[in-house]
């Protein structure tokens, strides 16, 4: 089972968008893990005060980690907030990295 406590996905002198070779996982599948067996979103969805719809959507990874959830989540689950931003941040520049990027010039500092 993964638990977001030994999540090492970021380290502090480490660059979270460099060090990531693969896709991480989106933070509503770690949540999955950690729904206790047979709990169904609706139940989790009024622990954590939010709507079930919501709570479906980052389960899907159809939705982010808010930093209202990260805070309902971190409350419930006895973790930190920053954890949970944390692997939604390395997903989200993990899925933008996969994409085309427009030739952008640097600013030259000198000039302005």
């Amino acid at each position: 089972m993964f638990s977001p406590l030994h999540w090492d996905g970021l380290q502090p002198d480490s660059n979270p968008i460099m060090s990531s070779i693969r896709n991480p996982a989106h933070p509503g599948e770690v949540l999955r893990e950690w729904l206790p067996e047979g709990m169904t979103v609706t139940q989790a969805a009024k622990e954590l005060q939010v709507s079930r719809v919501t709570l479906s959507k980052v389960l899907n990874g159809r939705a982010g980690v808010t930093a209202g959830v990260a805070l309902r989540l971190s409350a419930w689950l006895g973790t930190s907030p920053d954890l949970w931003l944390a692997m939604q941040t390395q997903w989200d520049m993990w899925q933008a990295e996969q994409q085309p990027r427009p030739k952008i010039k640097p600013l030259d500092r000198m000039a302005a």
